[in-house]
């Protein structure tokens, strides 16, 4: 198989894992005060983490990547998941899609800032072509005005995407799954200070929905679609794979249509189709 290939293969992955993110998020912050939410869902994941790195016994980062590596916690480990459930008390899911719509081309123009990437123009048109269909489709969705939950999803676009393009950069010398791990223990004892802070919920009162998604969101949104994720950047490159991304929101808009019964539109398929046609076009000019 070739490289490209297995990078685009990983790249789908990763965002079909990462697609059931802010569902369960929305699930989680009913029971879960969005600081505890985000400090238990890194200390598991982190917890895991040390045990994957002390089993496996991976090269360590070098003294020079630390700097990096802090950078893909703060991002990924930290920013994204807080800022998504701060926002997430405030807006619907089917809300939220209009700026993970943005995040493959704010991706991108971190990757050309840090990875060194140089798309044609015409990639750039694509990218610019299936943000706005995606952020076109989920306006007509959802018509409530400016919030401040609509403030923390762009925060939360923006250092999601500079982690993902700081991650792949690294991912390309340590591996994509140790990039992930070692970030999970950087930010190890500032996510154990955090829970301790933010106080235990009432456990007698959390639903078994909020447990699972939890658990979700520890495992596969913290940990194991970041395996596949950082590996598929590294191979297929920041920018290209980056566009995956716009896949997301509708698959994401399935499962809140499954599990918070959102309504799905017909019209939902139809711009769904565009949405790949930009991907394979952008794929096509990505080198």
């Amino acid at each position: 198989m070739q490289r490209t290939t297995r990078g685009w293969l990983d790249g789908l992955l990763g965002v079909a894992i990462f697609s059931g993110s802010l569902p369960a998020t929305r699930i989680a912050v009913a029971d879960f005060d969005p600081l505890f939410l985000t400090a238990a869902r890194a200390l598991i994941a982190g917890l895991l983490a040390v045990l994957i790195l002390g089993l496996l016994r991976p090269t360590r980062p070098e003294r020079r990547e630390l700097a990096s590596l802090v950078t893909v916690a703060l991002g990924v480990v930290v920013g994204f998941p807080l800022f998504t459930a701060l926002a997430l008390q405030h807006i619907t899911a089917a809300r939220s899609v209009v700026f993970i719509g943005l995040l493959p081309l704010c991706t991108a123009l971190f990757g050309v800032l840090r990875g060194g990437e140089r798309p044609r123009p015409a990639f750039w048109l694509c990218a610019l072509c299936g943000s706005a269909c995606v952020a076109g489709f989920a306006l007509t969705r959802d018509v409530q005005g400016a919030s401040w939950g609509d403030g923390w999803m762009l925060a939360a676009v923006l250092v999601c995407g500079y982690g993902y393009a700081e991650g792949a950069r690294l991912s390309r010398r340590l591996g994509g799954w140790q990039v992930i791990c070692w970030a999970l223990v950087l930010a190890l004892p500032v996510m154990l200070l955090a829970c301790l802070a933010a106080g235990a919920p009432v456990w007698a009162s959390v639903s078994a929905p909020a447990w699972t998604a939890l658990a979700y969101v520890s495992l596969f949104s913290m940990l194991i679609g970041f395996v596949f994720w950082y590996r598929g950047l590294a191979l297929g490159g920041i920018a290209a794979v980056g566009q995956l991304q716009l896949l997301q929101p509708f698959l994401g808009l399935g499962l809140a249509a499954g599990l918070l019964h959102e309504t799905v539109e017909p019209s939902m398929l139809a711009v769904t189709v565009l949405v790949v046609a930009c991907v394979a076009l952008a794929r096509r000019f990505a080198r």
